[in-house]
């Protein structure tokens, strides 16, 4: 009878394990390497052994896992040949119930996609994004000068939280002293449904209420004689939206929440964070403020707030020397091509003026690369550029506590401190 293998307790206990364990035995998939941040030796093996690798997750089954960046590129804009389609699995390594599916336009192949995505891409196109900079910029000021100073507070959600879905109500023109309402239905939809105690019918129940919820806000602007210019007016406006069915509705719905709110905000979390980290970066950027916009990118790169997306081959295909499958599941680790050497030098530091930082694959390529990546972008940069104007040193005062799960990479938690 096998003896079974105490799991590693320290980063250096996964180092060794990472480069000694048999390749065959390596799941990256794996929800507690995400939440304890011990990952990246497993991810740096995989990209100098097995670039291209099966693997087996109980939850998830078998998978390719795809970690250098080219790779990863040839993967995201090959639409024609990995399918991101609802039909076909979806984005995530998790296989959705055949009952409780929710298609949504990054879920889809073209057409379909393409029809959708057109639909409420006008809200962060350029010259709209002019138009949020102002109002961006004083609820930024608004919350910064709402901490303390001196005392220990979370960061994340005291500001993390608190503009993300400041924006998100912006977006939705959601009722705005229920906004918070946005980031539970945010959290609800990638939570593993094991967490919870009424498992999959108690997810299930969160994510009907957020449907009927937002029926009611889609009743109200189809009846509307002044038609506003938010999210769900577009989408009850659109030709290839108006008649979707409640659940293309709601996930698009949740498409839309878990883009605008997750990403930034565990970017914002992951910029303090990383800074602490890096004080010598820190340093330099309080020297040079004009480092924000490329810190924006850096951080982004270094935080990677979505882990992976997933494709399905829809015929057999060579990636790198290995055969691919149709049928196949194919995970895309942002987070390891965004930390691949032959690209990003020293890629697990954060560098402000990394000269390629813009090269980040967070966002994604290809057809499906992320419609609201300036917004995001533009809310870190007014974020620091204003955190600048009043605080000397934002200090870490413990280790956050991150997201239990290989999907969204993110926080819950990040005490810190503003000097006196």
């Amino acid at each position: 009878m096998s003896q079974a293998v105490a799991e590693p307790q320290t980063d250096v206990d996964h180092a060794e394990r990472a480069w000694s364990m048999p390749l065959n035995e390596i799941n990256p998939a794996r929800r507690d390497l995400f939440q304890n941040d011990v990952i990246w030796p497993y991810f740096e093996r995989l990209r100098k052994e097995a670039p291209v690798h099966k693997a087996y997750d109980e939850d998830f089954g078998e998978y390719w896992s795809v970690t250098r960046y080219e790779d990863i590129m040839a993967v995201d804009t090959n639409h024609h040949v990995f399918s991101s389609d609802w039909t076909n699995g979806g984005i995530t390594l998790f296989d959705a119930a055949e009952d409780f599916r929710l298609p949504m336009f990054i879920a889809m192949d073209p057409p379909k996609h393409d029809q959708q995505r057109i639909t409420v891409q006008p809200i962060v196109a350029p010259n709209n994004l002019k138009n949020w900079e102002g109002l961006i910029r004083e609820r930024t000021a608004y919350v910064l000068d709402s901490l303390p100073r001196g005392e220990t507070f979370d960061w994340v959600d005291n500001v993390s939280i608190e503009l993300t879905t400041m924006m998100l109500a912006t977006l939705f023109d959601f009722p705005f002293e229920e906004r918070r309402k946005l980031t539970f239905w945010s959290d609800m939809v990638t939570t593993d449904p094991k967490t919870l105690e009424g498992g999959v019918e108690e997810k299930r129940g969160h994510l009907l209420a957020c449907l009927e919820y937002f029926t009611g806000l889609w009743n109200e602007r189809i009846n509307s004689d002044t038609p506003g210019n938010d999210l769900i007016t577009m989408l009850t406006r659109g030709e290839s939206t108006k008649n979707m069915d409640p659940m293309e509705y709601l996930g698009n719905i949740i498409l839309l929440i878990v883009g605008g709110n997750d990403t930034t905000r565990n970017s914002m979390t992951a910029s303090v964070y990383g800074l602490n980290k890096f004080p010598g970066e820190y340093d330099k950027l309080i020297a040079d403020p004009s480092l924000i916009p490329n810190l924006s990118s850096e951080i982004i790169r270094w935080q990677t707030p979505l882990a992976h997306m997933r494709r399905t081959a829809l015929e057999d295909i060579e990636l790198n020397g290995t055969m691919i499958k149709k049928g196949d599941k194919v995970a895309m680790w942002y987070v390891s091509g965004n930390r691949d050497a032959d690209v990003f030098e020293n890629a697990d530091d954060i560098i402000i003026d990394r000269p390629n930082a813009r090269r980040q694959m967070s966002f994604g390529y290809g057809i499906h690369r992320c419609v609201g990546n300036r917004l995001g972008e533009l809310q870190i940069k007014i974020l620091w550029e204003e955190i600048l104007k009043r605080f000397p040193k934002i200090e870490l005062m413990e280790e956050p506590t991150r997201t239990p799960g290989c999907f969204v990479k993110g926080y819950t938690y990040m005490p810190v401190r503003i000097p006196a």
